[in-house]
């Protein structure tokens, strides 16, 4: 399933900057979380989440995570045992 991020826009709109982050899939307005967004918000690269945690959507990032696979691989140092 490709997931994407889609900014949500407080009461003045874009000129105002982004409210917050959410994450869509399946349908491109509708948020994980169910929050209905504009089809001509701005979107980002799902890889992008962690850069403005703030403005991330608490319940999309869980939903998110639930449907990503954990690849060992990437998180190699941290499942290495560290040396004493």
């Amino acid at each position: 399933m490709d997931h994407q991020m889609r900014a949500e826009y407080g009461p003045n709109g874009p000129e105002a900057g982004v409210k917050s982050w959410h994450i869509v899939a399946e349908d491109p307005v509708k948020a994980m979380c169910g929050r209905e967004l504009s089809a001509e918000a701005e979107t980002r690269d799902p890889s992008r989440w962690g850069e403005q945690p703030k403005l991330s959507c608490h319940t999309c990032g869980a939903l998110l995570l639930r449907e990503s696979p954990y690849l060992p691989a990437e998180h190699e140092e941290r499942d290495r045992p560290s040396a004493w």
